[in-house]
């Protein structure tokens, strides 16, 4: 999800007129889990309702109790941290990683560590949120480049070249259009102009590469050390919740007694971290699944491109649905909600076009995705 910037944030007196306006707009929070077929989780593989992950998970507790009562480095770390950090470094061809509570955690304290007033960060106009709030913390330049557009990158890299300090930050896969990096050549443009490289693999972990490692080990696999940082989430494709940055071991030394969101926050539940050695055992043998994900997201895309719908770039699990408006989107979204579907409206500032964000899970048939696009052709 790319950055939001709210505008004319109201004054605590208008609170009430500005939450007015946002129900008027039909923006609703679901507090408990919605009913119909899952086509907006990020639970990719079905593994946050798989049995052994589950066991693991209550074995950790039995184990090692509710939680960590503290950060990891007062008295909240135990060893399963650090064998799991371990199993996932070999999983991801990476020297070290550093596990932390979350994705938007692990990007906000490794950036604003790493990055300081010194630097030029050049960003992707479409990331997250969170790699922009680590960008901003940082106190470093920020500069955007168009989306994916690797020639305006390198004008930019031109520009700045003399200046010493420079980072690129990026995803591999992004989650509101659902398009890829070029890791070739932002590579290429890193050693280049002589730059750190940053990379959030949240919605790419698990699903693509040998054995799910990335998106990385399926376009670079022979330079992957090469990347500076990679940042991988439990909460999508694993199917648990916390974030690995992968990096260098002295890297790894310095974000444990630098990062803020690392060094002043209570550790993750350590039942979390044996569980995540279940997954990553799991999600390594779940090829056949991978297959099936991406196979049924581009039946999707060339069934929606067939009836005249716009699906952007997209080529991974992530399918958008461009639409006119935020009233078709919302709409098209309570349509889908009434024949058993949950797809979600996404709407500016979140996006700059509104859609309907469709995500693939393993859960899903190929049966279901076709009653799908006949209610996207009839609406």
């Amino acid at each position: 999800m790319q950055e939001t910037k709210p505008k004319n944030l109201p004054f605590f007196s208008e609170l009430p007129a500005y939450f007015s306006r946002l129900e008027s707009q039909k923006r609703v929070r679901s507090l408990d889990p919605p009913s119909g077929l899952d086509l907006c989780s990020n639970d990719y593989l079905g593994l946050s309702q798989n049995l052994k992950l589950q066991e693991a998970l209550k074995e950790g507790i039995d184990l090692y109790g509710a939680g960590s009562t503290a950060s990891r480095l007062v008295r909240g770390h135990r060893t399963v941290f650090e064998e799991l950090e371990s199993e996932f470094s070999n999983w991801v061809h990476s020297e070290s990683s550093l596990f932390l509570a979350n994705g938007y955690a692990a990007n906000v304290g490794t950036i604003s560590c790493v990055a300081d007033p010194s630097y030029m960060i050049f960003c992707d106009r479409k990331n997250h949120a969170s790699l922009m709030d680590g960008v901003r913390l940082s106190g470093g330049k920020k500069i955007y480049y168009r989306h994916c557009d690797m020639e305006h990158l390198e004008d930019l890299l031109k520009k700045y070249s003399g200046h010493a300090n420079k980072m690129i930050v990026t995803e591999s896969i992004f989650s509101m259009d659902g398009d890829a990096s070029d890791l070739p050549a932002l590579l290429s443009l890193k050693e280049k102009y002589g730059c750190l490289l940053y990379l959030d693999e949240a919605h790419s972990i698990g699903v693509f590469g040998e054995k799910g490692a990335g998106l990385s080990s399926a376009q670079v696999p022979s330079e992957i050390s090469n990347i500076d940082f990679r940042m991988s989430s439990f909460g999508k494709a694993l199917g648990l919740e916390g974030a690995m940055v992968s990096t260098s071991a002295d890297a790894r030394k310095y974000l444990l007694h630098s990062a803020r969101t690392f060094v002043f926050s209570t550790a993750p539940m350590p039942a979390i971290a044996h569980a995540g050695l279940t997954s990553v055992q799991l999600v390594q043998e779940m090829n056949e699944e991978r297959k099936k994900v991406l196979a049924l997201a581009e039946h999707l895309r060339s069934s929606l491109q067939a009836i005249g719908k716009d699906t952007g770039n997209s080529s991974s699990q992530i399918v958008p649905i461009l639409l006119g408006s935020e009233a078709h989107a919302l709409d098209l979204a309570d349509k889908l909600a009434g024949e058993g579907f949950q797809a979600k409206a996404i709407r500016p500032p979140t996006v700059d076009v509104s859609r309907i964000r469709v995500s693939i899970n393993a859960k899903v048939e190929k049966n279901d995705l076709d009653r799908f696009i006949r209610i996207i052709q009839e609406n």
